[in-house]
C-alpha cells in the first residue's frame, strides 16, 4: 500500500515540535545534556545535536533539484497573483509557457507537464481551481466607486422620504423556455467515459414572469406574460390563485397600474415605499415616472451589469426558482411526456414558486444586498476584480535603520540603502558587520527579483507586440464588399473584385459631355437695379438715388 502522506506529515510536525522544546530548554538551562534532552521528548540525539549546530528543518528548506530558483518563483507567482486580481486567472499551460521563457533566459532546460500542479502544492498562495465565465461589462461595472454612490442614492431616499424598511421592494422580470431542464449531478453507471445526457422535452416557447417581493419575506402575486396573438384561455386559470395575472403582452406600465399598486396600498407601514429595479427601458419613461410620484413611490434604479450583486430576485429567488421548475420539467418527463405547453408550465410553475419564495429566503435576499438591514460593506466586500493594475501605495517614511532592515521593492528603495550602506562602510562605526551582510543580501534579492520581473514583462510585451501585429494586419484587410447568389471561393471573388474595379476605371475614361466654345459661354446675368431699372448696379449704390 502507498504511504499515509498526512500521517506522515502529521508525526514530522509533532517531532518537530519536540525538537523546539528541546532546544529551549537546553538554552534556558532546565535539562544541561544533550543526551537527557533526547531521551526525555524522545528524539533522536544525533538529529537534536544536528539542529543545535545550525542545520535547518528538513520541511522549511528548499529542495536543491528545482529548476527555478527561489526568486523566480516569487515572481512567477507574483504575476499569477497579479493576473488573478484584474479577471485574468492563467491556465496551467500559460504558466508552464512563462516558466519555461524565465529557463530559456539561462540554458535549454524546461518543465515538465505536472510541474504546474506542484507548484501550487508547495506555494500556498496559490491553488488550481476551475474557473468561471464572467462578461466583461459586469467586471467593469464592479467599482465600489460605483456601488457606493447607488448605496447613497438608497440612503439619501430614506432620510429624504422618511421609508421603513418594511416599504422596501424590488421588482424585475424572468423568462423561461419551458421545455428545458438544467444540468446537474447525477448518478450513473462507473463505466460511463463521457457526462451521460438527460433528455428534456425541448419546447423553447418563451414565458415571462413579473415578480416583485418585500423586505419582510413576503412576495407580490405572479404577473405570467404568455406569447400569443389576442385570446387567453380560461382553462389556465383553473389551478392558479386567485390573485395572479396573466397577459399576452409586455407592459411594465400596465403590471404597475392595475397589479403592483392596488395590491400594496393595503399592505404599506409609512406614506412612501421604495421600489428597486434595474435600468431597462421600460421602466426609464416619463410615463412610469409620472405613476409611482402620483402613488407616493420612490424607484431607484441600479447601475448597469450589476443586478446579480444589488437585486434580491437575482440574489435569492430566480435561481432557486429556475432549478426546481427545472427538476419539475425533468420529473414529468422520466413519466414519458415529451412536450411541455402552457398548461403544463402552469401546473409546475406554482409549485416551484412556493419552494423558492419561502419568507426566509426572501428576507435573506435582502440581507445580501445590503439594503435590509443597510448595510453596503455586505456587498463591497465581494468585489475581487480589479480590470487594471492598481497604483502600487506610496513607501512610508522611514528612518534609516529599518529602511536598511526592509528588502527594497522600488528603485528608489533600492537607491537610498545603496546610500544608507555605502554611508555605514565608510564610517565603519555604528553598525555591525552582520547587519551590512543582511543589507547586502536584500539588495542582491531585489536585484534577482527585478531582472525576474523584466523577463516577464518582456515576454508580455512580445506577445503584446504580436496581437498588435495581427491587429493591424485585420485592419489593412479589404472591406469591400460583394454582392453573390451562391458559394464561392477566394480567386472567384477576387476576380469579382477585379471587374468591378475594372468596369469603374472605364466609366472615369469615357468621353464627358462637348465643352461650349468660347463665344458661346455662359455669362452672369447682371444686377438690376430696383430703383431705376437700370442694370449694372444695385438700389444701395444707385445715382439716382437721394441720401434721405
Amino acid at each position: 500500500m502507498p504511504p499515509i502522506r498526512n500521517k506522515n506529515q502529521k508525526n514530522s510536525a509533532e517531532q518537530e515540535g519536540r525538537i523546539l522544546l528541546a532546544i529551549s530548554d537546553l538554552k534556558n538551562g532546565r535539562i544541561r545534556s544533550v543526551r537527557k534532552a533526547a531521551e526525555i521528548y524522545n528524539i533522536s540525539r544525533s538529529t537534536l545535536q544536528n539542529r543545535i549546530n545550525g542545520m535547518p528543518y528538513r520541511a522549511e528548506k528548499r529542495a536543491n533539484n528545482h529548476k527555478l530558483t527561489q526568486s523566480e518563483e516569487d515572481s512567477l507567482v507574483k504575476w499569477v497573483l497579479d493576473l488573478d486580481r484584474r479577471g485574468l486567472p492563467p491556465r496551467h499551460s500559460l504558466v508552464r509557457e512563462m516558466a519555461n521563457y524565465m529557463l530559456l533566459q539561462r540554458g535549454n532546460q524546461q518543465v515538465g507537464e505536472n510541474w504546474v500542479t506542484k507548484l501550487t502544492k508547495r506555494r500556498p498562495e496559490i491553488d488550481s481551481k476551475f474557473s468561471r465565465r464572467y462578461n466583461y461589462e459586469r467586471a467593469k461595472c464592479e467599482d465600489p466607486k460605483i456601488i457606493r454612490e447607488h448605496f447613497d442614492r438608497v440612503r439619501a431616499a430614506i432620510l429624504e422620504y422618511g421609508i421603513l424598511p418594511e416599504d422596501i421592494y424590488n421588482f424585475d422580470e424572468t423568462g423561461f423556455a419551458m421545455g428545458l431542464c438544467s444540468s446537474a449531478k447525477v448518478i450513473t453507471g462507473s463505466d460511463r467515459y463521457a457526462r451521460p445526457k438527460l433528455l428534456q422535452p425541448g419546447n423553447r416557447e418563451w414565458v415571462t414572469a413579473i415578480e416583485a417581493t418585500n423586505s419582510t419575506g413576503w412576495a407580490v402575486p405572479s404577473y405570467i406574460i404568455f406569447k400569443a396573438k389576442k385570446n387567453v384561455r380560461l382553462g389556465w386559470f383553473d389551478d392558479l390563485p386567485s390573485d395572479w395575472r396573466i397577459n399576452i403582452s409586455e407592459n411594465g406600465l400596465e403590471w404597475l397600474t392595475t397589479h403592483f399598486i392596488p395590491y400594496i396600498n393595503d399592505r404599506t407601514m409609512g406614506k412612501y415605499r421604495m421600489l428597486i429595479l434595474d435600468g431597462h427601458g421600460s421602466h426609464l419613461t416619463a410615463e412610469f415616472d409620472r405613476i409611482c410620484t402620483e402613488n407616493n413611490i420612490i424607484p431607484i434604479c441600479m447601475p448597469p451589469h450589476s443586478s446579480h450583486i444589488l437585486q434580491p430576485l437575482d440574489v435569492g429567488c430566480f435561481a432557486v426558482l429556475k432549478r426546481h421548475y427545472g427538476q419539475l420539467v425533468e420529473q414529468r418527463m422520466r413519466l414519458g411526456f415529451n412536450h411541455i405547453d402552457k398548461m403544463d408550465f402552469l401546473m409546475a410553475f406554482p409549485q416551484a414558486r412556493t419552494v423558492a419564495y419561502k419568507a426566509q429566503t426572501i428576507r435573506n435576499s435582502f440581507t445580501a444586498t445590503g439594503l435590509v438591514p443597510f448595510n453596503p460593506d455586505r456587498v463591497i466586500q465581494q468585489l475581487n476584480i480589479q480590470l487594471k493594475t492598481p497604483t502600487p501605495p506610496p513607501s512610508r517614511s522611514s528612518n534609516t535603520q529599518s529602511s536598511c532592515l526592509q528588502t527594497p521593492q522600488n528603485i528608489r528603495q533600492f537607491v537610498r540603502q545603496s546610500t544608507t550602506i555605502t554611508k555605514r562602510i565608510n564610517e565603519r562605526t555604528g553598525s555591525p558587520n552582520q547587519v551590512i551582510d543582511q543589507a547586502i543580501m536584500r539588495m542582491s534579492k531585489a536585484y534577482e527579483t527585478t531582472m525576474n520581473d523584466l523577463v516577464l514583462v518582456q515576454k508580455e510585451n512580445r506577445d503584446l507586440r504580436a496581437a498588435h501585429g495581427k491587429e493591424k494586419q485585420k485592419r489593412q484587410k479589404s472591406k469591400k464588399q460583394i454582392s453573390i447568389e451562391h458559394g464561392i471561393t477566394g480567386e472567384e471573388a477576387q476576380a469579382l473584385v477585379q471587374d468591378q474595379v475594372e468596369a469603374s476605371q472605364a466609366v472615369t475614361t469615357a468621353p464627358g459631355e462637348p465643352e461650349l466654345p468660347a463665344s458661346q459661354a455662359v455669362v452672369r446675368r447682371q444686377f438690376r437695379c430696383s430703383g431705376c431699372g437700370v442694370e449694372g448696379h444695385k438700389i444701395n449704390r444707385c445715382p439716382n438715388r437721394t441720401s434721405s
